[in-house]
């Protein structure tokens, strides 16, 4: 093989990967909407589910976990079942973000999707949030 064919080879290749890098990055990503956003959503489509969870909504059954997600302003919220690993800080009060398929009036999360947002990292301290620090068993604690 010549150098200029070589070279020419190594240049289509190159463009070609970069292409593939490309669509893979922006195929797979969706906006996240919150829940009054959802309020024409269609069966069998995926969504990804923004918003805090709603104080005294959380329940379990075996595997499966169910709380409803309202809009981080407004009081619009929809009922999600979800099956799956659940973060650590995932708790009621807490921002999350889900894929969730509409299956009849109830939004199902898919299998590990479900990532909690760390209120404190989006924080910039002058939004007048008191910070709380809990134990293990999420007991508010003293002290800093």
């Amino acid at each position: 093989m010549t150098r200029k064919l070589r070279l020419t080879f190594a240049i289509v290749a190159a463009i070609a990967l970069a292409g593939a890098l490309l669509y893979t990055s922006f195929a797979g990503s969706a906006e996240a909407r919150q829940p009054s956003q959802l309020a024409g959503a269609q069966a069998g489509t995926k969504y990804r589910l923004t918003g805090v969870v709603v104080k005294g909504s959380f329940a379990r059954k075996g595997e499966t976990i169910t709380f409803r997600v309202k809009d981080r302003t407004g009081s619009a919220s929809v009922p999600v079942t979800y099956t799956g690993q659940v973060p650590d800080p995932f708790r009621e009060g807490r921002e999350v973000i889900v894929t969730v398929q509409k299956t009849g009036a109830v939004f199902t999360g898919q299998p590990d999707s479900l990532i909690t947002k760390c209120p404190s990292k989006f924080d910039d301290g002058k939004g007048g949030q008191k910070m709380e620090w809990r134990d293990a068993d999420d007991n508010v604690v003293s002290g800093q």
